[in-house]
């Protein structure tokens, strides 16, 4: 068994629960989709959210739309404030216990304006 780890990132266009909702559901449905993920499979969540986004923890919205994350260990964290980095923004780190999916099968989700920060990983 293998520990694999998935990045992902996504934008809202205003500081609002319904918008971090929104799109914190979208990425992760996007990232449990392309790499076959079940959540009994994840280890754990770790967010990140620009200073900019104050309104609401993303993980709030992960336990109440997808099945499964009420049991997937999950933590939010404020990103470091980096000069002309991207604006609300909200970034994940999926850890999965995998015997399946080697590194370079991992599908990294980059959404909205946030593909501009890894065009080279961005297949959505």
């Amino acid at each position: 068994m293998f520990q694999r780890g998935i990045r992902g990132a996504t934008t809202v266009e205003i500081d609002t629960p319904e918008e971090i909702s929104g799109a914190t559901v979208e990425l992760l449905n996007k990232i449990l989709l392309d790499n076959k993920v079940n959540t009994e499979d994840i280890s754990h969540v770790i967010f990140t959210m620009t200073g900019d986004l104050k309104s609401v923890y993303p993980a709030k919205f992960a336990r109440e739309n997808i099945e499964g994350f009420n049991r997937v260990p999950m933590v939010c964290f404020q990103e470091l404030s980096i000069e002309n980095s991207m604006k609300k923004c909200i970034r994940v780190l999926m850890v999965i216990n995998t015997e399946v999916l080697e590194q370079k099968d991992i599908k990294h989700i980059y959404l909205r304006e946030a593909k501009k920060l890894r065009e080279d990983l961005s297949n959505a």
